[in-house]
């Protein structure tokens, strides 16, 4: 390469060139940008431990430089309430921004980088002879919007107002402040980059921000309004902005930016030009440098540009998805800040520190034991346990009649092995195996209830007293030989039904002798492959209704513990509550009030019939992942409905509405569903979704963000998942059938003597 121009000179630009002049000495390489060199509306920059390291091998001398400057803490403080929590053991660093600018300018200087200050770029074709542009001209990129068509740039502008501040306030932790006001909650994320100052990030929500009138506030009285706000956590000091000389104050709306394409031709994006990651996990200039040294990497030497473009960005593009996933949790974690104040204050701190879902609780006892330690006794004391300490997993829960040993449940699975709705030996091995597995609670598949309710001809069934006899042999078993208790789920296909089994074609029609199937509307789930449903009439739904009651009756009958309606999936009582399914205009279409009238009207005639004592749960879709689908609002509303209708516990699923859904995959994917619900509805939920670990199952319970975790396929490669989980954990106490007592202590060993050598014996 002859020349390279990096359009944009904050961090991002100026490391990226720095590192392609160090690999490309005889490459002349300039920096454009539009600012003055020291010009930066923020103030700290944030950096881990593990981000510092990656620094010194990619250029010792500029981090040599930075570490200089760094200040460094391992605290977390935490303020609700009056109330403050300090967790040890973070390993965070903070800069000035403006520093960290000038150490950056003077290496690229030293190493020959041509820089250029308040120098607008109009356009790449500016700089027609370059071998390599790169844009790292942030979050309101004039070279992404150029080539939009091609990046592809996903934009969404959040639900808060935050604007940055500093102080000379000198915080010894990294700080979380939370202060309520008539109008809503406003937060701080403080924390000291220098001997002298600290920046203070404040956020609210829009409508908290409105109803303040700060959208119509200079700077001065915004500054003014933050420091009477937490005047307690400033000791005296003033809140600084830079940012005076603007007619309006800099609240600004995050923008989180996601580009489906990070090149074209001889450009490449990087930094928030490409992506950006919420504030609240201290990622955005991290990343913007780490592409500059994956660039670098693949672009230097690099014998055909385009494949060294490409290289990069599916490099990259794997850590930002991993980073945006935990900064969306984290962010949102942030916009719903009056959700979780509803938890106790310690709990709300432990919901905090683990909220990106990235810091799970075994990380965090890692980091501080003594904390993690407390909040572990403090759970157990919420369970009125006489065990002072044990893994959250393991924390007892009572629900009416029912108690429950620990928080693990074998999540309802279809097996498609039934006939004629009938159980047989294999649901006796499938069921009682999984019961002998220490969960403490185990789901049946979804049992249908009536014949033209089954999606497939091996679905269970609990329409006669011969399937009653049938599960109640195997509901015999699992009492009989266990400490599991059982539940039973109901459900009805609706325009799902009449398919092949689950390893044929699933959702597609049968060959040969479908029934006839039914749903609010008449619309088919796959468009030109499935059957068209017959809209529903009055009477089918009494039928339907009645069918619940009766295969409910027979479900006590047989012994089941507990009881769950399945209102998922785009099965038939889906069906009514998603708009993209219920395109009815009675009185049981059209609105949400209208949309859950029917379902809400079977889950009360089965409470009805459901003995008093024994729980009744609802699987509930609360997104359909795809446009026009369920709301937030609608979400709620139903979770409401239900909880109003004496339901116990929502059980938080997503999508299988309709078949064009796109739902956005990661581990413990759907949990800030059941997080969300717990804490707004304030009803017991069940977390569902790649949730595969124990450490997910301890996180999840004692961040409060559900009550009980579903486990699916662990459980089908290994029915002892429970057991073993509390044998790595040390947790004794555990059930385990007697037979199987000798395997216990062997585990323990080999789980203990592992620990020790770092691997199996």
């Amino acid at each position: 390469m002859k020349r390279i121009v990096c359009v944009g000179g904050g961090p991002a630009g100026l490391y990226a060139a720095i590192l392609l002049k160090k690999a490309l000495s005889h490459t002349r390489v300039e920096v454009y940008e539009r600012n003055r060199p020291a010009d930066t509306f923020g103030w700290g920059v944030v950096f881990s431990d593990q981000t510092m390291a990656n620094f010194e091998t990619a250029d010792a001398p500029s981090h040599a430089a930075i570490v200089a400057g760094l200040r460094h803490w391992d605290d977390i403080a935490i303020h609700l309430r009056g109330e403050r929590f300090l967790s040890r053991g973070h390993g965070f660093s903070g800069i000035g921004r403006v520093r960290l600018l000038k150490l950056l300018q003077e290496r690229a200087a030293e190493l020959g980088v041509e820089q250029s200050f308040q120098q607008e770029v109009k356009s790449d074709t500016d700089f027609g002879d370059a071998d390599l542009i790169v844009a790292a001209d942030g979050v309101n990129s004039a070279t992404r919007s150029r080539y939009a068509h091609i990046f592809e740039p996903d934009v969404d502008v959040r639900k808060c107002r935050f604007m940055w501040l500093g102080t000379t306030q000198q915080f010894s932790a990294f700080t979380f402040a939370f202060e309520e006001t008539e109008h809503g909650w406003f937060q701080i994320h403080a924390y000291q980059f220098s001997a002298e100052l600290s920046t203070v990030i404040v956020e609210t929500r829009e409508e908290t921000w409105k109803a303040h009138g700060l959208d119509r506030a200079d700077t001065r009285r915004s500054v003014e309004f933050c420091e009477q706000l937490f005047a307690r956590y400033l000791g005296g000091h003033a809140l600084q902005s830079n940012a005076g000389h603007l007619k309006s104050a800099p609240w600004l709306n995050f923008h989180r930016v996601r580009c489906r394409r990070w090149y074209h031709g001889k450009l490449a994006l990087i930094g928030d030009a490409a992506h950006t990651a919420h504030f609240s996990i201290g990622s955005g200039t991290k990343l913007a440098m780490e592409d500059a040294i994956s660039l670098a990497r693949h672009t230097a030497g690099a014998a055909e540009l385009a494949s060294a473009l490409a290289a990069y960005q599916e490099e990259r593009g794997i850590e930002v998805l991993k980073l945006q996933s935990a900064a969306r949790n984290r962010m949102e974690w942030f916009e719903n800040v009056a959700r979780h104040t509803r938890l106790p204050p310690r709990q709300f701190a432990y919901s905090l520190l683990t909220g990106s879902q990235r810091i799970g609780h075994e990380n965090l006892k890692l980091r501080d034991r003594a904390f993690v330690e407390e909040h572990e006794r403090w759970l157990a004391r919420q369970c009125g346990t006489h065990v002072e300490t044990r893994p959250p997993m393991f924390l007892p829960l009572k629900v009416r009649g029912l108690e429950l040993a620990n928080r693990v449940i074998v999540s309802p699975m279809a097996q498609y092995m039934a006939v004629d709705g009938l159980p047989g030996e294999w649901h006796l091995v499938h069921y009682g195996g999984r019961a002998l597995g220490g969960a403490g609670l185990i789901f049946t598949e979804m049992t249908c209830v009536s014949p033209e309710g089954r999606i497939t001809y091996g679905c269970t069934g609990l329409w006669s007293a011969a399937q009653r006899d049938a599960w109640q042999k195997i509901v015999a078993f699992v009492h009989g030989n266990s400490d599991t208790k059982f539940c039973l789920q109901l459900g009805h296909s609706g325009r799902k039904g009449s398919t092949q089994l689950g390893w044929q074609e699933p959702d597609h029609p049968l060959a040969a002798d479908n029934w006839t199937i039914y749903a609010p509307s008449a619309e088919p789930y796959l468009e030109g492959v499935s059957q068209t449903p017959r809209p529903m009439t009055r009477t089918d739904m009494d039928k339907v209704r009645e069918d619940f009651v009766r295969a409910a009756s027979f479900g006590n009958a047989a012994g089941f513990d507990m009881l769950e309606l399945h209102m998922a999936h785009g099965y038939l009582l889906a069906s009514f509550l998603s708009p993209l399914t219920n395109r009815r205009t009675d009185e049981y279409g059209g609105s949400i009030e209208n949309r859950v009238r029917f379902p809400v009207e079977v889950f009360a005639a089965v409470r009805a019939a459901w003995p008093q004592d024994k729980p009744i749960s609802v699987r509930i879709s609360a997104t359909d992942w795809a446009p026009g689908g369920l709301s937030e609002a609608d979400m709620l509303h139903v979770a409401t409905a239900l909880k109003s209708a004496g339901a116990d516990i929502i059980d938080v699923s997503t999508g299988q509405t309709v078949a064009s859904q796109a739902p956005v995959y990661g581990r413990m994917w759907q949990t800030p569903f059941a997080d969300h619900i717990r804490n707004e509805v304030g009803i017991a939920t069940i977390a569902v979704g790649s949730i595969y670990e124990p450490d997910h199952v301890n996180s999840i319970v004692a961040a409060g963000r559900a009550d009980l975790c579903a486990i699916a396929r662990p459980h089908l490669a290994n029915s002892s998942w429970t057991l073993e989980a509390a044998a790595q954990q040390g947790y004794e106490a555990q059930w385990w059938p007697q037979p199987y007592r000798s395997a216990k202590s062997q585990l323990e060993r080999n789980l203990q003597r592992e620990s020790q050598t770092g691997g199996p014996a």
